[in-house]
């Protein structure tokens, strides 16, 4: 079976890639497109120069790859998609033949947190309007979405729904992973995964969404109607 969990930048994502690879029969691939996208949209991000010598710049042999042989004999492969990677000409056709989920988390957590690691973010770079696209093309008439602050509120609860849904069995282990890091970490990981390199298992909840002005408040109120028909969508405690 392979999973194609498709969210924005700090969504929860890699915690959730890190539950996955914590089961015994399952691979995972961290952000299999953006070598990809660096290489097709010319965008400067950091560590650019690593990600694209370390990384599949073919989108179409990354395509390919997604739906090829599951890595190291597994019966799961969980992969980490960003929505705002598949810009116009990616392929897609590839992920009719995968089990798509949708990982959502309010637009203030995302803006505020994204900006600490890049300044001045647009629409562009953290991908709501596109996940709404992929939702609409690939969620079909169930779809499978998971708010970020669910998992976070009831983590085991969540985990079970969502195995629940794909139709494999829960695995307890996917609540805690060692601190430090995954094997499968992407090259960005040493910018990005600071605080889930500290981690030992999901965050607590947060507290109310951050208030925010300006640039980054038009960013939110932009996102919000794209979040918010998603959520209507997202699997409940």
């Amino acid at each position: 079976m392979r999973i194609a969990m498709w969210s924005g930048p700090r969504n929860l994502s890699t915690a959730m890639m890190y539950a996955f690879a914590q089961r015994a029969d399952c691979a995972v691939w961290d952000e299999p497109f953006y070598a990809a996208y660096l290489k097709v949209t010319g965008i400067d991000h950091p560590m650019r120069d690593e990600i694209l010598a370390a990384g599949e710049t073919d989108p179409n042999d990354v395509a390919e790859a997604c739906i090829g042989p599951i890595p190291q004999g597994k019966s799961l492969f969980y992969q980490k998609h960003m929505a705002q990677h598949m810009v116009a000409g990616m392929p897609l056709d590839w992920a009719d033949r995968v089990t798509n989920v949708f990982l959502i988390r309010h637009p203030a957590y995302v803006v505020a947190s994204y900006a600490k690691k890049r300044e001045a973010p647009v629409e562009e770079d953290l991908g709501f309007v596109r996940l709404a696209e992929l939702f609409d093309r690939l969620g079909g008439d169930a779809p499978i979405v998971v708010d970020s602050a669910d998992i976070r509120r009831a983590p085991v609860a969540m985990l079970q729904k969502l195995c629940t849904r794909l139709g494999i069995d829960y695995d307890p282990a996917m609540t805690r992973w060692p601190a430090g890091g995954n094997p499968a970490d992407g090259v960005w990981s040493p910018h990005w995964y600071g605080a889930i390199h500290a981690s030992t298992g999901f965050s607590k909840m947060e507290g109310d969404p951050p208030e925010l002005t300006g640039d980054y408040a038009r960013l939110v109120e932009e996102a919000m109607p794209h979040y918010l028909r998603m959520a209507d969508a997202a699997m409940t405690l």
